[in-house]
């Protein structure tokens, strides 16, 4: 096996390798986070869960979350890189390891499934496993899916999502670091969408592979009564709006919505069960440091809310309460759970715009919690994790759970 001493290697917010160590300690220290659930009983079987894109970001919190609150088994699914003889694997693939001893040692049946679940083929790898493995029957589904590309199984077609603003070009500022760790703010330029940009963004990141999951398992039959599902969402602040909710993002984030309550009515007359879009807070993703302005405003909203900032692990514990029943499932107008309200209080976005305005280079380091948004990206890839030693080899060579490929 082989063992080595890892450095954070990186092109902006882009790490090249992952340490598994470091990946092994943070999703410890999520467990540790997610509070502790009221009267689930010891040992008791949880439901039978389905979590898509479970390795990264929210969907390893809907994991750690489900685990902790709902006692759940079940099957994950995500798409990771396994090591080569020049770079580790992705840092999801650590995360999954680590995720999948933490469950042996609770006892609990997860099953890890690693190829692209827009296929049809692990879709009939996980309907497989529901079958043979439990029972037949599944009670929860999480959908958290951020890609680039999706190919439709039906046509071949292979979709690419964009991140544009709809009808003009946009300016915003945003946040950038240099080689030795310097900040600067500065502005950039997106250009409008064109032609069909708008449509291959909706393909990749809208409602279409959710349904098609729900399709898929309840021709298997293997909706169980009471069936519900949940796809996570994002709005944000008005200071983003124009690239991400009224931008091309944005306009797939609506129609995963209305696919949301297309699936609810359905879901109410076959099997008694219910569909929704879980809306989140903002946090430290791969996926959001890819958007421009997102990396300065959540530096930002760090420096106005400091601890007070809600971590994704306890957002789906609240979830999960709400799914199971443990807690009133709470929606707003539009059908929606909403778990970002302590983001997009009126003070607090008051507070964030205040500083946006004011943020130049010379006066960022006042205004962001820097420290932490710098840590919070290198966590991401298993780095600045506290309680990790850097300087020690370490093995990279890690297999992937038993059970998927």
């Amino acid at each position: 096996m082989s063992e080595r001493v890892l450095t954070p290697r990186n092109r902006g917010f882009l790490f090249l390798d992952a340490h598994p160590a470091g990946c092994e300690q943070s999703v410890a220290d999520m467990w540790q986070a997610c509070p502790a659930p009221v009267g689930l009983p010891e040992g008791a079987e949880g439901p039978v869960a389905l979590i898509i894109g479970s390795s990264a970001g929210y969907g390893l919190a809907a994991t750690l979350a489900g685990l902790k609150r709902a006692g759940i088994r079940g099957v994950m699914v995500s798409f990771e890189k396994a090591p080569t003889a020049r770079r580790t694997a992705t840092a999801g693939w650590y995360r999954t390891a680590a995720t999948a001893d933490l469950a042996r040692a609770l006892g609990r049946d997860l099953v890890f499934v690693n190829g692209d679940a827009f296929s049809d083929e692990v879709k009939d790898q996980v309907a497989d496993l529901v079958e043979r493995r439990f029972g037949g029957r599944l009670d929860h589904l999480i959908y958290s899916v951020a890609a680039p590309r999706r190919t439709d199984p039906d046509t071949g077609t292979t979709y690419a999502s964009v991140l544009k603003p709809i009808g003009r070009a946009n300016r915003t500022k945003t946040l950038l670091f240099d080689d030795q760790g310097v900040p600067e703010v500065r502005e950039v330029e997106t250009g409008p969408a064109e032609g069909d940009d708008v449509e291959q963004t909706v393909a990749v990141m809208g409602g279409a592979d959710w349904e098609r999951w729900i399709d898929h398992l309840d021709g298997r039959g293997l909706l169980g009564d009471g069936f519900t599902t949940a796809a996570l969402s994002y709005i944000g602040s008005p200071l983003t709006a124009a690239i991400y909710r009224q931008g091309t993002i944005g306009a797939a984030k609506a129609q995963l919505e209305a696919t949301a309550r297309t699936l609810n009515e359905r879901l109410d007359k076959t099997v008694g069960g219910r569909a929704v879009t879980s809306v989140n807070g903002a946090a430290v993703t791969q996926s959001s440091t890819a958007i421009p302005g997102i990396a300065l405003y959540t530096g930002l909203l760090r420096g106005v809310l400091g601890a007070d900032v809600v971590p994704p692990v306890h957002q789906l514990a609240a979830l999960w309460d709400q799914l199971t029943g443990a807690a009133p499932l709470a929606l707003d107008e539009e059908g929606r759970v909403r778990l970002d309200r302590w983001e997009l209080a009126e003070e607090v976005q008051a507070a964030v715009a205040e500083r946006w305005a004011a943020a130049t280079t010379d006066t960022i380091a006042d205004l962001a919690d820097l420290a932490w948004f710098r840590a919070e990206v290198q966590r991401l890839y298993g780095f600045s994790v506290p309680g990790v030693d850097y300087t020690a080899p370490v093995a990279t060579d890690v297999p992937w759970p038993d059970g998927g490929h």
